[in-house]
């Protein structure tokens, strides 16, 4: 259980989150209501870098997101 935040819409909006699985590609992420979540973000973990991330899932409050190389 590791506290994260999402931030989309260009900066502009911000949801928190609790990381419940995690893997080199990919993690699950828990929220109070996945509704609201778009379908790419970045995931902000404290003292981490942002991950950009692509949804792979959904269900009722939780996601499964694949983590997304951004092209330098």
């Amino acid at each position: 259980m590791i506290p994260a935040e999402i931030i989309f819409g260009g900066g502009q909006a911000m949801q928190e989150c609790i990381i419940r699985d995690l893997s080199d590609g990919g993690a699950k992420l828990e929220f109070a209501n996945v509704k609201t979540v778009p379908s790419s973000f970045d995931l902000i973990v404290k003292g981490h870098r942002p991950h950009h991330c692509r949804v792979a899932w959904r269900a009722l409050r939780e996601l499964g997101v694949q983590f997304m190389t951004v092209p330098a």
